[in-house]
């Protein structure tokens, strides 16, 4: 256990996790293996109840924004989503044990790692623009854009509304349509 680490959960915010892969390799440099940690988040967000608010998945290291879940601790969901992965991967040990953890007070430091994380790739070199990373929330909040792991955000509270605005007229007149352009 690393000396003087505290982690604050239960506190209701936001949570800024950095993990990486074993030894810093690049575990994650194939497009498979990022398809299957978005499929791993995915179903994990899903299992345990929590949001995602964005992430970017680097070749040796992932960087996540989420919510507390609702039924377990943060770090049990976490060990999860990276058990999930590692036991679907050639690589072992895949992942460092422990993850850095900071917790997100305000809407402003919200954006500032939203911010940091869509453009890491970016001054990595490993594009020229964050909308070209194929693996992260930026292109959702850049257009709405539903990826592989469901993002919270405003886009996703209008898309919510909307189907809930669509299922109401819908039940309450029968004949009535849905909502236009929702598939």
């Amino acid at each position: 256990m690393t000396a003087g680490l505290v982690r604050y959960h239960e506190t209701g915010g936001f949570h800024f996790v950095t993990f990486s892969c074993h030894g810093r390799r690049p575990y994650l440099a194939s497009p498979e293996a990022r398809d299957l940690f978005e499929q791993s988040l995915e179903l994990m967000r899903v299992r345990y109840d929590f949001v995602v608010c964005g992430y970017v998945l680097m070749p040796e290291h992932v960087h996540l924004l989420l919510g507390e879940p609702r039924r377990v601790l943060l770090s049990k969901a976490l060990q999860a989503v990276k058990l999930s992965v590692a036991k679907r991967r050639p690589e072992v040990p895949f992942w460092l044990a422990r993850y850095h953890d900071f917790n997100v007070r305000n809407p402003h430091k919200r954006e500032e790692k939203l911010h940091y994380m869509h453009w890491n790739p970016v001054r990595r070199g490993l594009v020229e623009r964050p909308e070209e990373w194929r693996w992260s929330s930026f292109n959702h909040y850049a257009t709405g854009f539903r990826g592989a792991v469901e993002i919270e955000s405003e886009w996703t509270a209008a898309r919510r509304d909307r189907a809930a605005v669509g299922t109401h007229v819908s039940e309450s007149r029968h004949g009535a349509p849905g909502v236009v352009g929702e598939s």
